[in-house]
């Protein structure tokens, strides 16, 4: 059974179709990154799949469960990363942490090792008591992705979780989520750093709603390779859009 597998799935909004027919399979385990330019439906997509938001027409399933059908077990399975910081500021990294676990019904017993253990993992531990609208950009980044990690979901969405992260906390987040998945923890995330697509096992190219290209990213470079000069990904997308 896939992680994550959609047929045709759509989303308008009035005369715009945001995600057109969009058809993926994600295997458990796997970094899967969607790439695209600002507006091609990288967002709307993982809101979906989160089930934020509906789908117009189409089929998806995460984790087993329909999107449409079976909301709330998807919700207790998975984590989700939005691209902006939506943690409570006012409150410190410790609380934020205590809270989600409290909304996802973690056992006191269970919580407590399972917290020391995301701190130290996410480097957190000296900024426990420190409000999280006081800590850096890579910081509530990486405190988002300790509260998402609290009910252990079995797949953990990211939508652009490096964006306006300066380029150390960017690295260190990347480290985190390689070890994520050393625990076989299946990644979704989004992303317009094509240097950080070197890091997906697959990556997808969207563009106005649409998957124009799918692989691993070294089948890709080699795809658009010219005799001497192996591609970039850069140059892979720079080729899509002249295509597209």
């Amino acid at each position: 059974m896939p992680a994550i597998e959609t047929t045709n799935l759509t989303k308008n909004f009035g005369e715009l179709t945001a995600v057109d027919s969009l058809s993926l399979n994600v295997a458990k385990g796997e970094i899967y990154g969607l790439l695209g330019p600002d507006g091609a439906g990288k967002t709307t997509t993982v809101r979906m799949l989160t089930t934020i938001l509906a789908p117009t027409s189409g089929d998806a399933t995460v984790v087993g469960f329909d999107i449409n059908r079976s909301a709330e077990e998807i919700r207790t399975r998975i984590g989700y990363v939005s691209q902006i910081f939506n943690l409570y500021p006012d409150l410190t990294v410790s609380e934020n942490m205590d809270f989600y676990a409290q909304l996802f019904g973690i056992p006191e017993r269970e919580y407590g090792e399972r917290k020391k253990e995301l701190l130290q993992f996410s480097r957190l531990t000296d900024f426990l008591n420190r409000r999280s609208g006081k800590l850096s950009g890579g910081m509530q980044k990486k405190l988002a992705v300790s509260c998402a990690l609290v009910h252990e979901p079995e797949i953990l969405f990211l939508d652009e979780p490096t964006s306006g992260v300066d380029p150390l906390s960017r690295r260190e987040l990347w480290e985190i989520l390689k070890r994520l998945h050393e625990r076989s923890v299946t990644l979704f995330a989004t992303t317009t750093y094509l240097d950080e697509a070197e890091n997906f096992t697959r990556v997808a190219f969207i563009d106005k709603g649409r998957i124009i290209a799918e692989d691993k990213p070294e089948a890709l470079k080699n795809r658009y390779s010219l005799p001497g000069k192996q591609a970039s990904l850069e140059d892979v997308w720079l080729k899509l859009a002249e295509e597209a």
